[in-house]
């Protein structure tokens, strides 16, 4: 079962500092899968607020309707660098719009930018979490995966 950003943060509290960091107001590429089972990838910018990791995308995006219809969807961070400057994130899990004016609100809030209106906003639940820096050359990768 997927978990939310919350309780992931409650179970790696410096895992999800880095994700907050890595992703929360910076270009990020979203992975789906079309209905006819290819993928898609798409730049977003994600919104990580306490509780939650969000998007916001138009009503008319591709990416939207695959969330919709139930595709998992991959997110990962860009690097600073061709050395992986920074360090990765790449988080997986599934997506669930969102159609609480409250949360909408709370989402809107946090987000870097202004959100249309008219822009549907999307929970992003967790399923896993890889996460990599690098040290001297040499990787240090940290993994998360939620209770299935």
């Amino acid at each position: 079962m997927a978990a939310t950003y919350e309780a992931f943060a409650r179970q790696e509290p410096e895992l999800a500092a880095h994700v907050r960091n890595r992703l929360h107001g910076r270009t990020a590429y979203l992975a789906t899968v079309r209905s006819d089972g290819t993928p898609r990838v798409h730049p977003v910018t994600p919104v990580v607020a306490d509780h939650a990791l969000f998007l916001f995308m138009e009503p008319n995006s591709p990416k939207g309707h695959d969330l919709r219809r139930g595709s998992d969807y991959a997110l990962h961070c860009g690097v600073e660098d061709s050395d992986g400057g920074g360090g990765e994130v790449l988080v997986t899990g599934t997506a669930t719009a969102v159609d609480d004016p409250a949360e909408r609100a709370r989402a809107a809030a946090t987000s870097s930018y202004a959100p249309a209106e008219r822009y549907v906003l999307f929970m992003l639940a967790i399923e896993s979490v890889v996460a990599r820096t690098y040290r001297d050359g040499q990787p240090l990768t940290r993994r998360y995966y939620s209770a299935r």
